[in-house]
């Protein structure tokens, strides 16, 4: 299921197990900890717009497949 802040929907949890990576790995490839990894999966902390382009790049799809704005028309399930 989609974390959900406020503010964003994010299915950073998704993209990344299903390219089989655990949070450390991913963290280490974007630099920043694993906890920052987990609390941006959990809905606590939205990342700044460089690491969410960062989190994409490492996971080779586009931002708005891990991030975006409730309710917006390109939401998917």
């Amino acid at each position: 299921m989609a974390g959900v802040h406020k503010d964003l929907v994010n299915r950073l949890r998704e993209q990344r197990k299903a390219r089989g990576l655990t949070q450390a790995q991913l963290a280490t490839a974007v630099l920043v900890s694993r906890k920052t990894i987990n609390t941006i999966e959990n809905g606590v902390f939205v990342p700044s717009t460089t690491l969410a382009l960062k989190l994409a790049a490492e996971l080779g799809c586009e931002v708005e497949e891990l991030f975006q704005l409730p309710g917006a028309a390109f939401e998917t399930h």
